[in-house]
């Protein structure tokens, strides 16, 4: 029993690794190359709606941060603008008390428009039941594109997000591909 408890354990663990291996340094979301942190954990996608997913964990591995990129074709999903309001609605607390920030940049010849927030996110899906998480940070980076904006969001513990704001940036300014 222990034996075949020992084996099952030990295969668990390389295929963990395996995975880890094949976890890809660089990914595609619709025209555009980013590269992963990394320390950063590739998360296979759920979604139709997700076109990649990553995960950031806390140095003692206790708490996680998720990072999403979004792509909706050349509708936009509603553009710049309308998602940045989205974003910021995402939070309990009305906008003037989320110490929010919203750039705007040039990376590699695209506009990015940069969002931070900071309060109790209301984790869910559009129009479902929501489950607010307090003390929680959101990053968002919006890269425009005739194709289509792609939508980069981390959201997670502040310590977590601010933590790895830094590598957040250099991955959306690691872009490269497009007109």
């Amino acid at each position: 029993m222990q034996r075949a408890l020992l084996a099952s354990s030990l295969v668990f663990f390389l295929n963990l690794n395996l995975f880890a291996a094949d976890a890809p340094k660089t990914f595609s979301v619709s025209e555009f190359t980013f590269t992963r942190p990394a320390d950063w954990e590739w998360v296979p996608t759920t979604s139709q709606m997700r076109k990649a997913e990553l995960k950031v964990e806390s140095k003692d591995k206790k708490e996680k941060a998720e990072v999403i990129f979004f792509h909706f074709g050349e509708s936009n999903g509603g553009g710049t603008q309308a998602n940045v309001e989205r974003w910021l609605s995402q939070f309990k607390e009305p906008r003037e008390k989320l110490n929010s920030k919203v750039d705007t940049a040039k990376i590699n010849k695209r506009a990015v428009t940069f969002v931070q927030a900071e309060g109790t996110y209301l984790s869910g899906m559009p129009g479902g039941p929501k489950t607010p998480q307090p003390n929680s940070m959101l990053l968002g980076a919006i890269i425009e594109s005739e194709k289509g904006n792609v939508f980069v969001r981390m959201t997670g513990p502040v310590a977590v997000v601010k933590g790895a704001q830094s590598d957040f940036k250099k991955m959306i300014e690691s872009v490269s591909g497009g007109a």
